[in-house]
């Protein structure tokens, strides 16, 4: 796995599918991760998070993937019991692995469609 569209396949599927051992094995040791939620964010964190809500959603799509170089967008809906909520995500891969991962919520979707999630 080395194309950048091939490691962000792998990791929207991991974490989509629940395999958060798959999800750690493609994020960078080093990544700089950011997300805009109140809550402060490593590897361990997101994986974590991006896991209850796979767990908790009736369903994850990815919408929408666009990949330019070692960077990537992908946006997902994540369709609660009582709404939807989207992600955007924007990636950087180098040698293999995801290094930069940006998150960016509906944080008021969010809390409305996924109560709790933020609080654990």
């Amino acid at each position: 796995m080395s194309g950048t569209a091939e490691v962000v396949a792998f990791y929207a599927q991991s974490w989509i599918s629940r395999d958060p051992r798959a999800v750690r094995r493609v994020i960078a040791g080093d990544a700089e991760i950011e997300w805009n939620l109140d809550v402060p964010v490593d590897d361990e964190e997101l994986v974590q998070t991006l896991d209850r809500i796979a767990a908790f959603a009736d369903a994850v799509t990815l919408v929408s993937t666009t990949c330019a170089g070692d960077r990537a967008w992908l946006v997902y809906d994540c369709a609660a019991p009582f709404g939807t909520v989207r992600i955007a995500e924007f990636l950087t891969v180098a040698d293999g692995a995801v290094t930069g991962i940006r998150q960016v919520y509906d944080v008021v979707a969010l809390r409305r469609y996924f109560p709790g999630l933020l609080d654990e």
